[in-house]
């Protein structure tokens, strides 16, 4: 059970990560696969193992980091994202749960384009307004720091899934306060409008 949730905390940041960059979480995934015993891949996941695929990812990861990097470009790269980051979140997520959650692979496909897609319009909906507000000078330096961040989020969600956990706690803990505040908000207006009246 706990392998199992730990598994599933390890599919949420990866494909979190993809909605950033497609191309880091599944190379970290491969690449840990390969070399280490943190992740075991079953078939047809076992493929992300193959040199050749390892090789594509790491050119497509180049190509992906030099086009986000140049203002007019990133735009471009980001509709031809679209596509291309939900995919890779429903394949990370998919390869994580096989082995040990056993979830049906269209509901782990339709959970990793969800996660992935809805990082993937926050993120592609931020970038013109960075290109705006700074000439476009910006963009190198918002593109690393999304870099960053899915390679941390990619290693911590293989590594430390626990810590996704903990983040996932926190997440819905924040969620339930603000819903409860908002709530409470519009009774005492409410409570302040009858009192008016």
């Amino acid at each position: 059970m706990i392998e199992g949730l730990l598994n599933l905390a390890s599919a949420f940041g990866l494909s979190t990560s993809a909605g950033l960059n497609a191309y880091i979480p599944m190379l970290v995934l491969a690449l840990l696969a390969r070399f280490t015993g943190l992740v075991e891949l079953g078939d047809p996941w076992s493929a992300l193992t193959s040199w050749w695929i390892i090789g594509l990812l790491a050119v497509l990861l180049t190509v992906d980091v030099l086009a986000d990097k140049i203002p007019a470009i990133d735009t471009i790269n980001d509709v031809i994202q679209t596509l291309v980051r939900p995919t890779a979140g429903a394949i990370v997520f998919a390869a994580t749960t096989q082995n040990t959650i056993h979830l049906h692979p269209v509901l782990a496909f339709g959970c990793g384009v969800i996660l992935a897609g809805g990082v993937h319009l926050v993120k592609s909906g931020g970038r013109p307004v960075v290109t705006a507000t700074t000439g476009g000078v910006g963009n190198p330096i918002a593109s690393t720091i999304e870099e960053i961040v899915a390679t941390l989020v990619s290693l911590v969600s293989i590594i430390f899934p626990y810590l996704v956990l903990a983040w996932l706690f926190l997440l819905v803990l924040l969620i339930y306060l603000v819903v409860r505040w908002r709530r409470q908000r519009a009774e005492a207006r409410a409570t302040a409008r009858s009192v008016e009246c």
